[in-house]
């Protein structure tokens, strides 16, 4: 059936390119330019390059001209049909079925037979089209799936039998009624009765045996990709599934849902470069939220003991197969715990999530097989790095110099010789800022099975509570699986005082990084680039209220933040955020 639609498309997408350029030629326009453009190519490169920009710009010339030959066509067809009294934009169609309910319910039926026992009516979007004389063939797609329209002239009024075969494109959206029948094929179908044209498609759409394929073209019409590639929809059903599933997990252990300000008048929780915005009637500015964290941790010091939100997280930083500007997480916190309760509360989240969707604890993703059976394996953050490199950074100390020593020959010895230190690497002001770049940059990417990693440097952890037996790390763990991080938590900082300090000393590491960085030696036009692109290049403010609230008391506590977009990606098999994002942002079109 999916094969016999597919060969409908086809044909039918031909008929209507055919149609546009026998209409465009009619209209004047001239194709000798597409002509030329496919003549013999150079055999030197530079030729062939040249030749190829041409074929690329031609054909996309007459592409355009065909959309819009098509378009006024359509365009006339809108305009006759309200001269005869039809209103191509409807306002609504009672439906009785679904194409998948009628697929399950009636096919039992044999071949050849019409059951007349029921009237059936239904709505979708016309993605075949074929007409045999007095009988035609219409394939209608609703979120369900898909059925064929039988429509025969006998059974139809001869103006509704003309008005489908000079109206209906494929692209319209139809609401259909009639009985079943089965073809001799052993096609199931609306023996149609009766239809209407309850919107009008002024735009074809892509040609179904090529699909869309421009994958910038894609992200950018998501609307067409959905359209086009019917599997795309179900990763966005999928996400919907799973963040139900998050839902009744965390109801399930009795915590409730909160919402935390956007709007925010210091950007805190994480270290990120925020965006910023101005609110004209306070006269001030304010920063899109990068961490739901400090808010939902006062909600503990109001006395609400197990709180979480899901929600919009925005971070005015790069953009990549792993990151977008806005993403979606979810943070949770729970009074009286510590980090390992979150570890347990990880493994929970992820396993129901992956049993609702796959029914199993094995995933397949790009090629690798993921076992997320429970437990997962538990390191240290040390005995990874130890582990890939052979150097121990709990014998440093403090000795920030001798850190960055051991970090070049790591570099230089990953790299066969070459000197490839990483610049951050050489902006770090703590052992623990070297130890994290090294792990970054040689453990991370090697974590394909789900591995919680331990005891993170104090440095880079200023809202983590201090290791109860290690000095100078924190309880504090991250959830990798397949090289990328899904989750970050920590027994939560308490201590007002030692939050103080350790926010103003995030800031005097953050701005020394900022001005070593802003040091470099550095073109003009590399200055301007740096200062568009650097993700380091903003100011870090003390969030005086989140202080003030501490100062009020906040019960022992651990939180945890799990990116769902990463986690959807993982269990649709998604090898890009943007996949996984209906409508991720991107650069400004050209």
């Amino acid at each position: 059936m999916a094969m016999d639609a597919l060969r409908v498309w086809r044909a039918s997408s031909q008929l209507i390119s055919f149609a546009s350029r026998a209409t465009t030629a009619r209209a004047g326009f001239n194709f000798n330019l597409h002509s030329r453009c496919c003549s013999s190519v150079s055999t030197v490169a530079a030729s062939a390059t040249a030749t190829s920009d041409r074929r690329r710009r031609s054909a996309a010339s007459t592409n355009t001209s065909d959309r819009e030959s098509v378009r006024a066509i359509r365009l006339k067809k809108v305009e006759e049909l309200r001269q005869k009294g039809y209103e191509p934009y409807a306002y609504k169609w009672d439906r009785s079925h679904t194409a998948k309910e009628i697929q399950e319910g009636y096919g039992y039926l044999e071949n050849g037979e019409v059951f007349t026992g029921v009237s059936v009516s239904m709505a979708g979007r016309v993605v075949a089209r074929r007409a045999f004389g007095k009988l035609v063939f219409l394939t209608l797609r609703d979120d369900s799936g898909i059925i064929q329209l039988y429509c025969e002239k006998e059974c139809l009024s001869e103006e509704q039998f003309e008005k489908l075969k000079s109206f209906v494109d494929i692209g319209d959206i139809l609401g259909a009624t009639g009985s079943i029948k089965k073809t001799e094929k052993g096609e199931l179908s609306i023996y149609v009765t009766n239809f209407e044209i309850l919107t009008k498609s002024l735009l074809p759409l892509p040609d179904k045996y090529h699909g869309l394929t421009d994958i910038d073209k894609r992200y950018r019409q998501r609307y067409v990709d959905m359209i086009a590639n019917p599997e795309v929809a179900d990763v966005f059903r999928i996400r919907a599934k799973i963040v139900s599933e998050i839902r009744k997990t965390m109801e399930s252990f009795g915590f409730i849902e909160v919402e935390t300000p956007v709007l925010q008048g210091a950007a805190g929780g994480a270290e990120a470069r925020p965006f910023v915005t101005y609110h004209n009637s306070l006269g001030r500015d304010l920063y899109l939220r990068i961490a739901t964290e400090l808010h939902l941790k006062r909600m503990l010091v109001g006395g609400l003991e197990k709180v979480y939100e899901i929600g919009r997280i925005f971070r005015n930083e790069g953009i990549s197969t792993r990151h977008n500007p806005e993403f979606t997480s979810i943070e949770m916190y729970e009074a009286y715990s510590d980090y390992e309760s979150m570890m347990n509360l990880a493994e929970e989240i992820v396993t129901r999530c992956v049993m609702s969707i796959h029914g199993k604890l094995q995933v397949d993703y790009q090629g690798t097989e993921i076992s997320l059976v429970r437990p997962w394996r538990r390191e240290t953050m040390h005995s990874l790095v130890k582990e890939a490199t052979g150097v121990d950074f709990h014998e440093f100390d403090n000795n920030v110099e001798a850190a960055k020593e051991a970090a070049r020959g790591i570099f230089k010895a990953q790299s066969e010789g070459k000197d490839n230190t990483s610049s951050l690497v050489e902006a770090c002001t703590s052992v623990g800022h070297v130890l994290n770049e090294v792990f970054e940059a040689f453990v991370e990417p090697t974590l394909i099975q789900p591995t919680f990693v331990l005891d993170y440097p104090i440095e880079i952890s200023p809202l983590a509570k201090p290791h109860r037996r290690h000095p100078g790390l924190t309880e504090r763990f991250e959830l990798f699986i397949c090289g990328r991080e899904i989750g970050n938590a920590f027994s939560e900082l308490t201590d007002p005082i030692d939050q103080r300090s350790r926010f103003e000393d995030q800031i005097k590491q953050h701005n020394a990084k900022r001005a070593s960085l802003a040091s470099e030696p550095k073109s003009s036009e590399e200055t301007t680039k740096a200062k568009n692109n650097d993700d380091d290049d903003y100011e870090v403010t003390l969030d005086e209220d989140f202080i003030t609230s501490l100062e009020y008391g906040m019960p022992p506590a651990s939180g945890m933040g799990l990116g769902i977009d990463r986690l959807v990606m993982l269990l649709t098999d998604s090898a890009s955020i943007r996949d996984v994002i209906a409508f991720p942002v991107l650069k400004v079109q050209q």
